[in-house]
């Protein structure tokens, strides 16, 4: 009997501890909504901020919609029928999530804007994000220092690529690369033979690979087949990878045929390995693990019932209200510095670059 007690008073205190522990860790839920799993660092980014989160206490519900819009819409309701306090969404369309946050807000929940501005709702209390364009500063700084029109080398052929015209972000890029650029062409050191500029031109929807080398397919054929395509701006590592494809199917990067300068951004594995490769030229590192920490101490603070710290109250406006955001400073890496960057860094290991 003697032993018996003993027996249940510890399983008695077992219980009360779990029940406590759990109690101590269970401070709210937060919903997190990235777009797609296709590109690496959407995985990084959902990891991150999930692990940040479980590390102070809250639960998570993380959601990847595969690119589809309607699937995106129906995971944030079911976020909020859950009872998330907060939302943090990356979202595939910025425009298309009025109606769910407004259910959102009318429920207590409050929203942050992942990366990617949501745009013409007043239901977005902050946004967390990389100076969207300075990325674009430093895609087309690494072009024209690689070209070596500072030191008055030129005409060069280049054309344009640009992101997806659904993403805010995709304009900031843009935006950032042409006020480096722009001169150059209007000097005539750069030529767009194709003529094609302006996001209404160059947008690549969805960001997609095969969208972009098809495009530089047609491109090539139809302005190249007696020029030299001497760069390429390209704002994310998916699009460069699909432009080379199609630069390396008509010969470039073998003979005497060189390899255009090719920009890109996100560092995702493919491309170091091509930049390693002496393929794609350069790429824009945007640690995910600042980004997931600074939207995590968003969560916190909201949910603490403070005000989280932002650092820029003045660029982005949604087309309803200017959003509260706090921006992060991206890094060009190219062939110099990958190894200084991403694995001195702890970002990769070497070896996830190298086998």
């Amino acid at each position: 009997m003697k032993h018996l007690k003993s027996i249940l008073a510890a399983a008695a205190l077992g219980v009360f501890a779990l029940t406590a522990t759990a109690q101590a860790q269970d401070k709210g839920l937060v919903g997190v909504a990235m777009p797609n799993k296709s590109s690496t660092r959407w995985i990084h980014d959902g990891d991150a901020v999930v692990e940040q989160l479980k590390a102070l206490g809250y639960t998570t519900d993380l959601q990847y919609a595969s690119d589809d819009i309607p699937t995106q819409l129906a995971q944030i309701e079911n976020m909020v029928t859950k009872g998330a306090k907060v939302l943090v969404i990356a979202s595939i369309d910025g425009t298309t999530l009025s109606d769910v946050l407004q259910k959102a807000h009318d429920a207590g929940i409050k929203v942050i804007a992942y990366d990617r501005l949501i745009k013409k709702s007043p239901n977005v209390d902050y946004y967390a994000t990389f100076d969207n364009f300075k990325v674009g500063v430093l895609q087309a700084t690494s072009i024209v220092d690689k070209l070596g029109l500072k030191d008055g080398k030129g005409p060069f052929n280049i054309e344009l690529f640009g992101g997806s015209p659904d993403d805010n972000n995709a304009f900031f890029f843009y935006d950032g690369a042409m006020s480096v650029l722009q001169p150059y062409i209007d000097s005539g050191k750069l030529v767009v033979q194709s003529g094609q500029m302006g996001m209404e031109k160059v947008g690549t929807l969805r960001w997609l690979a095969a969208t972009a080398q098809a495009r530089m397919e047609n491109l090539l054929s139809a302005f190249y087949t007696d020029k030299h395509v001497d760069a390429v701006l390209s704002p994310y590592d998916g699009l460069s990878i699909g432009i080379i494809s199609a630069l390396k199917g008509v010969g470039y990067g073998s003979g005497d045929l060189k390899m255009p300068v090719v920009s890109g951004q996100d560092a995702e594995i493919p491309s170091v390995k091509s930049i390693i490769a002496g393929e794609q030229y350069s790429t824009i590192y945007k640690d995910t693990r600042e980004l997931a920490k600074v939207t995590v101490q968003m969560v916190d603070a909201v949910m603490s019932g403070k005000e989280p710290e932002v650092n820029d109250t003045k660029t982005y406006n949604n087309e309803v209200k200017v959003v509260p955001s706090y921006l992060l400073t991206p890094v060009a890496v190219d062939a110099t510095n990958w190894e200084k960057i991403l694995v001195d860094g702890g970002y990769y290991k070497k070896e996830e670059i190298t086998q």
